[in-house]
């Protein structure tokens, strides 16, 4: 049982449902006992506190009375102790208690962002004045302490936020509360920086000017110090007032050495950018088009950032490559009947509000496929700009070609010398010279060459390159020029290494992703084989290890498709995966799914070459986690696991599949829940449960408790979801999975929502936002986004409801879920008709109504929401006056309601109808209406809170006394 004193006196139980404590004495007597957190009250004291000096005829035996009422009240005589020093509450779980360990909490953490959540987390337990009912009599002082603890904690907050470049929503969120505390030099000092950050600086003088005025006139004093000189800079308009800037996010790769000769060339490529949509760079291998590229990206502004894919070592599933590398989920909301979009209709459909660079690198292998997919995302997406680099172009319309040129003479040169890493003398230039004009100005081929130049001299590695170019007239007939002498530069290269060196770079070319010390040691190479290959530039240095693409290719052409080296890595790998999997449902969740991510080229060459069973199965969950069901589904089809990734992927249900274990069993129910099949999920729940615990699997049991909450809030068990969620979240709390953390408090915190709790839903919603951020959850963290805005809009928060709304739609964009747009829509329009903006409502209910009924008319879809859009719009109507339109939009709502037989939806209906006959003057039937909608809501023991009776309330207003 949880007590709220941060505004009027409030009592929950356990699944959140309000308690009511009847009579003002019996309140009295529990916010006196909470007053003291825990501690004895002498009967006197609770005398006193309850009756002043108007005490009743038998004071002791009153008060034992009020006392047992109080305990009839909680259910748990235990709950109100009496000892020989008097009375206590025997419960810390009271908001003002959180308020205050959540405060202590932010202060004491180093961290901006955590410290913003705590603060966050601590203001959202307040619901008005602290102790509101009886603060004006003997909770006055405790009332007051807690009021003076939230505002510093409000300045806090804002400082934080500022730090963090929130000055806009600053800007105006302040406002009111400095009009409440005019005098707060702290918190004043907040509002002029947000004002000025927001390009406000006219109002963030006069609002210094108005706090002067008044610290003169009401206390004959100055502005503090730290006043004063913020004054001053923003007078000066001094730059450290300024806000901070926001990163964008970028793939790219750090480089480790210099780009030399490419000035030009950079600038071209960056202006092809700015005027063409798609610049493909080509040239022979070695030229340098990968480097080129990087550093032309890396100068390019684009608000969305820079996504680089590489293609190097891919065989194929180019459109997946590209939508990993962006985040981009697989999932869907509809039913399984819909058919998801490919991967590239999906990439297309994410990207077509953003305005992003993408980076294609090493296309010539699969040019068809990379010319089909850039042209899919160029026509669907028109702020994407797409640079690829290949040997030869992709062939579409509208392509620019940049043919990357080698390096002239000179910067030929200083690349030679830079990376031989030798001072060289007057002796040594012409022999560099003649290497460089040997070598046709290729960057790879120089590199090569100058990594010989401390074991050769530069005249030694002249000489021997005469040598080789001599063989190669005889030999490379057929070849461009170019390409001939990269190969013989590689030949020669290859030539100096040891029967040892040269194994090891067969070894590290079967790992098209690079590869980590441990991978690298698992096929058989050592660290000092690493360094001196790495020495040699035949590799590129920790902490992964790759062969450039020339060099790989080479080396790819000397291994047989048996080699036993393809069976190491193999087993590496599977190992690797094997590993990672139970990490996957522990604390270790995070750091597992980013190494699985680093080796996501190598993984998929070891299952497009035998995809062994033991890796699938160790995969599996990653696939779900990342959300790429059709590729767990194409690696999964005929297990258990590939019937629950058939309904995730849209290939529709598995007919009689068969389960092998549990967890299967669960999956499967897991997924008929996506799409709210309560039927066919409750089953296989119930059976999963029984074997889990059965065989005291922990998660699993946690699992299945996770999908019993989202199925009793279906059913609208709100007592069952309740018990099942928190058992559920306690145990993953015990294994430390965050996921499983995600999926329980999601449902807790509508619970909360629907029975009121409204500062306990912001709570649960913001957590798991934190936890989908930092698993890379996008389409959660757009839920979440949008289920906070409803929260905010419930709490009267109109403007965040707003931002939070327009947050959590632009995220669904960007994974191209409509499911998670219209639900974010859906808020905007809740909050433009409690705003009054009846148009805006309309306009963006019809849109979701008319997506439902397209939904519906093609796939037999039953309507997302259906009945609460009916009953807005219904609303909106009859706001307009419009009250047959308002009635027929009502009786089509009930009617989907009924079929639904959700019986807060019915509910919801019948208010709507209440609200028609009241404005026809039908009072009784619009009173009748009314009483059976409240008898409706509590029969699922959910009445509507104070917060959500706003529409209740006008219509009874309309009916009357």
């Amino acid at each position: 049982m949880r007590f709220g004193v941060l505004g009027p006196l409030s009592v929950w139980a356990a699944d959140g449902t309000p308690v009511r404590v009847p009579e003002l004495k019996v309140r009295a007597l529990l916010a006196a006992l909470l007053l003291h957190e825990g501690r004895p009250v002498s009967t006197d004291r609770l005398l006193d506190d309850l009756w002043g000096e108007d005490l009743p005829g038998n004071p002791t035996n009153t008060l034992q009375t009020k006392v047992s009422q109080l305990r009839r009240v909680l259910g748990d005589r235990a709950l109100v102790a009496y000892g020989p020093t008097g009375y206590s509450l025997a419960s810390t779980a009271v908001d003002a208690v959180e308020f205050g360990a959540l405060f202590s909490a932010a202060l004491a953490s180093p961290d901006l962002r955590t410290r913003a959540d705590l603060l966050t987390d601590a203001l959202a337990l307040w619901r008005g004045p602290a102790y509101a009912d009886f603060r004006d009599t003997f909770a006055y002082g405790s009332a007051v302490r807690l009021d003076e603890q939230r505002l510093t904690a409000l300045e806090e907050q804002a400082e934080v936020r500022l730090a963090l470049g929130e000055h806009h929503r600053l800007a105006d969120e302040l406002g009111e509360l400095v009009a409440r505390h005019p005098l707060r030099e702290r918190l004043r000092a907040a509002h002029l920086r947000a004002l000025y950050g927001a390009g406000r600086q006219s109002e963030a003088l006069a609002g210094y000017a108005d706090l002067r005025e008044r610290l003169a006139d009401e206390l004959g004093l100055d502005p503090g110090p730290d006043l004063v000189a913020l004054h001053r800079a923003i007078l000066n308009q001094d730059l450290g007032l300024a806000p901070v800037a926001v990163s964008r996010s970028s793939s790219l790769p750090a480089q480790v050495t210099s780009l030399i000769g490419r000035e030009g060339e950079v600038a071209r490529v960056h202006e092809l950018l700015e005027e063409e949509r798609l610049v493909t760079l080509t040239g022979p291998g070695g030229v340098g088009k990968t480097r080129l590229a990087l550093a032309a990206a890396s100068q390019a502004a684009f608000p969305d950032g820079v996504c680089l894919v590489e293609l190097a070592g891919a065989d194929g599933h180019v459109a997946e490559l590209v939508a990993a590398g962006l985040g981009v989920r697989d999932e869907t909301s509809a039913a399984p009947q819909v058919p998801v979009p490919d991967a590239a209709d999906r990439v297309a459909d994410a990207l077509r509000t953003r305005r992003l660079l993408l980076v294609l690198d090493n296309c010539e292998h699969l040019a068809e496929e990379v010319a089909a997919l850039a042209e899919t995302l160029l026509r669907a997406a028109s702020g994407v700009r797409v640079l690829a680099t290949s040997r030869e172009p992709l062939a579409l319309p509208g392509e620019t070609v940049f043919v990357v040129p080698p390096l002239d003479r000179a910067a030929a040169f200083d690349l030679f010398v830079e990376r031989a890493g030798v001072p060289l003398d007057a002796e040594d230039a012409p022999w560099a010279e003649a290497v460089c004009a040997r070598l046709d100005g290729l960057p790879l081929a120089l590199e090569l060459a100058a990594a010989r130049v401390r074991a050769l001299g530069v005249r030694g590695v002249a000489e021997r390159l005469d040598d080789r170019f001599r063989l190669l007239r005889g030999s490379g007939r057929g070849r461009p020029a170019r390409q001939q002498t990269l190969r013989a530069v590689i030949d020669w290269s290859w030539e100096q290494l040891t029967e040892e060196q040269r194994a090891a770079m067969l070894a590290l070319a079967v790992h098209p992703g690079g590869c980590t010390l441990e991978a690298a040691e698992a096929v058989g190479v050592d660290l000092d084989l690493l360094d001196q290959l790495v020495n040699r530039s035949m590799v590129t240095g920790a902490p992964r290890y790759r062969l450039l693409e020339s060099v790989t290719a080479y080396c790819l052409e000397r291994l047989d498709a048996d080699a036993p080296v393809f069976e190491l890595r193999d087993r590496y790998y599977t190992g690797l995966a094997e590993r990672a999997a139970p990490h996957l449902q522990s604390g270790g969740q995070r750091q597992w799914l980013a190494r699985l991510d680093e080796e996501d080229l190598n993984l998929r060459a070891v299952l497009d070459r035998t995809a062994p069973s033991r890796l699938v199965q160790a995969l599996t969950w990653y696939w779900y986690l990342r959300g790429r069901h059709q590729e767990g589904h194409r690696h999964t089809k005929g297990t258990a696991w590939g019937a629950g990734f058939a309904l995730l992927s849209g290939a529709g249900r598995v007919e009689e599949p068969v389960f092998t274990d549990a967890r299967s069993r669960w999956f499967l129910a897991h997924a008929h829940l996506h799409f709210g099949d309560v039927d066919a999920a409750f089953g296989l729940l119930e059976e999963a449960l029984v074997e889990f615990r059965a065989r005291g699997d922990r998660w699993g049991e946690a699992a299945t408790l996770a999908s019993r909450t989202k199925l009793a809030m279906f059913r609208g068990d709100f007592a069952v979801a309740a018990t099942s969620g928190e058992q559920s979240i306690d145990l993953f709390g015990e294994l430390g999975d965050r996921w499983g953390h995600l999926q329980a408090s999601d449902m807790l915190g509508y619970l909360a929502e629907v029975t009121g709790d409204h500062a306990r839903a912001g709570r649960l919603h913001r957590e798991g936002l934190r936890i989908a951020e930092d698993l890379g959850l996008r389409t959660d963290v757009s839920y979440r986004l949008s289920s906070l805005g409803r929260v905010a809009l419930l709490t009267g928060n109109l403007e965040r409801s707003t931002d939070l709304h327009e947050q959590g739609m632009r995220v669904a964009a960007e994974q191209a879920n409509r499911f998670a747009e219209e639900f974010a829509r859906v808020g905007l329009a809740l909050v433009a008709r409690r705003s009054g903006e009846l148009d805006r409502a309309e306009t963006l209910l019809r849109e979701s109504l008319n997506w439902n009924r397209r939904l519906e008319t093609e796939f037999g879809v039953p309507f997302y929401g259906v009945t609460l859009i009916l009953a807005e719009l219904g609303f909106v109507a009859a706001a307009r006056g419009e009250t047959a339109v308002a009635r027929g939009l009502h009786t089509r709502g009930l009617d989907a309601a009924r079929e639904v037989g959700d019986p807060r939806s019915v509910a919801l209906a019948l208010e709507g109808l209440a609200e028609v006959e009241a404005l026809e003057g039908s009072s009784d039937e619009a009173a009748r209406l009314l009483g059976e909608a409240e008898d409706l809501r509590a029969s699922v023991g959910a009445p509507l809170p104070p917060a959500e009776r706003g529409d209740v309330d006008r219509i009874r207003s309309l009916i009357g006394p």
